[in-house]
């Protein structure tokens, strides 16, 4: 339990940081129009892209013997990279809900 105490105490500006941005963001989002959905979620998914470059980058750091890090790096990969094909996709089909049909 100190150890727990101990490192609320060194990170307290960073666990206050991360609470503030999950209530910003939630305010943020909630606050969107319809009409401006498909457009942030295409900016949603750049960010995911770089997230993605950011954990290949990482994974060829990572010493070869390190084993955890390259299983976290590689999760890590994998699940922004589902992010992005995923964000893809559903902003290509809300898109065609606003395409004229013949």
């Amino acid at each position: 339990m100190d150890t727990v105490y101990q490192f609320f105490l060194e990170n307290l500006t960073e666990i206050y940081l991360l609470v503030f941005t999950v209530i910003l963001g939630f305010e943020v989002i909630s606050k969107v129009p319809t009409v401006l959905h498909t457009p942030l979620m295409s900016g949603a998914n750049a960010i995911s892209g770089v997230v993605v470059i950011g954990a290949i980058i990482l994974l060829r750091l990572t010493p070869s013997d390190n084993y955890l890090m390259l299983g976290l790096g590689f999760l890590a990969a994998l699940l922004g990279m589902v992010n992005v094909v995923g964000g893809f996709a559903v902003t290509d089909r809300m898109l065609e809900m606003f395409k004229k049909r013949k």
